[in-house]
C-alpha cells in the first residue's frame, strides 16, 4: 500500500527570513506523516543575478534564464537555500535530506517555449522512485526545482510547476502551495475556493497577479491527480480550512482571516 503524501511547496519571499523558516520546520514536524519540501528562492536569485551583472528579466510570472541567470538559479536554490531549509529542519526533529531535481535525474525537463525563455524548462518525468525510497526510509525530500534538461545541463523550472508534478506523481493527498498571504486574494477578501475552469478568469481581469499567476495553473493542473491543492499560508499545514481551495466548485467569497 503507498502511503499517503504530502507535498509542500515554499515559495522564495520567505525562504530568506530565519523566523519563518522556524516556523515552517516546526509545522513541518508537528505534522508528521510522509512530507516532501519543494522551494523556490526567487529573491535571492534575483539578487544574486545583480551582483554577477544581470537585471532579472520576467514573462508571464516566470524568469527568464539566460547563462548567468542559470548559473545564479543553480548557486542559490540547490545550494543556499536548499541547505537552509534543510538545516532548520533537522534542528526541529525532522529527518530532512535535500536534493535537487537534477540528483539521480529526480526531474527530467524539456525546455520551454521552443527556448525563447533561454533555460527554462518544464517537468516531463519524474523519477517517483526514488523520493518512495526516501519516504520509506523515513526521510523527508527537500528538492530544488532545479532539473535536468535532454542536453544533460540544467533547466531552471517553476518551483510551482515543479511541486505539481511531484504531488501527481506520487498520488500524493494534498498539495499546499504555502506563501506569504492568507489565499487567493479578491481585494481585501479571501476566495475560500477557486475551480479549475476559473483560474484564467482570474489571471485575466487582475485578481492573480505576478507569481500567483503561475501557482494558481500549476494548482489547477494538479487538481486534476490531487485529492486537495490549496494556496495559503503556513496555517494550512495544522489547519484543514486554511487557504484558498483550488479545484474545488466556484469560488465563495469569505471574510478576510
Amino acid at each position: 500500500m503507498k502511503p499517503e503524501v504530502t507535498v509542500v511547496k515554499v515559495g522564495g519571499n520567505e525562504v530568506d527570513d530565519p523566523c519563518w523558516v522556524i516556523r515552517l520546520s516546526t509545522a513541518v514536524a508537528a505534522r508528521g506523516g510522509y512530507v516532501v519540501v519543494v522551494h523556490g528562492g526567487g529573491k535571492e536569485v534575483s539578487a544574486l543575478q545583480r551582483i554577477l551583472g544581470a537585471e532579472p528579466e520576467w514573462r508571464d510570472g516566470l524568469r527568464v534564464t539566460g547563462p548567468e541567470a542559470m548559473r545564479a538559479v543553480q548557486m542559490v536554490l540547490s545550494g543556499t537555500v536548499n541547505k537552509r531549509l534543510v538545516s532548520a529542519l533537522v534542528s526541529a526533529g525532522v529527518e530532512a535530506v535535500g536534493i535537487s531535481g537534477e540528483d539521480g535525474g529526480l526531474l527530467r525537463a524539456r525546455v520551454s517555449r521552443g527556448g525563447a525563455m533561454g533555460r527554462t524548462g518544464e517537468v516531463e518525468h519524474v523519477r517517483v522512485e526514488l523520493l518512495r525510497a526516501w519516504l520509506g526510509q523515513g526521510l523527508t525530500p527537500v528538492v530544488s526545482p532545479v532539473s535536468r534538461g535532454p542536453d544533460g545541463g540544467a533547466l531552471n523550472v517553476n518551483a510551482d510547476d515543479a511541486a505539481a508534478a511531484l504531488a501527481g506523481a506520487l498520488d500524493a493527498r494534498e498539495l499546499l502551495f504555502v506563501s506569504n498571504v492568507p489565499g487567493v486574494m479578491a481585494g481585501s477578501a479571501t476566495l475560500a475556493a477557486v475551480s479549475a475552469d476559473e483560474v484564467e478568469r482570474l489571471i485575466a481581469d487582475g485578481t492573480a497577479q505576478g507569481g500567483m499567476a503561475p501557482k494558481l495553473r500549476a494548482a489547477a493542473r494538479a487538481a486534476d491527480k490531487v485529492a486537495r491543492v490549496r494556496i495559503g499560508g503556513l496555517e494550512m499545514l495544522k489547519d484543514s480550512g486554511a487557504g484558498t481551495r483550488v479545484g474545488a466548485a466556484g469560488p465563495e467569497r469569505e471574510a478576510e482571516r
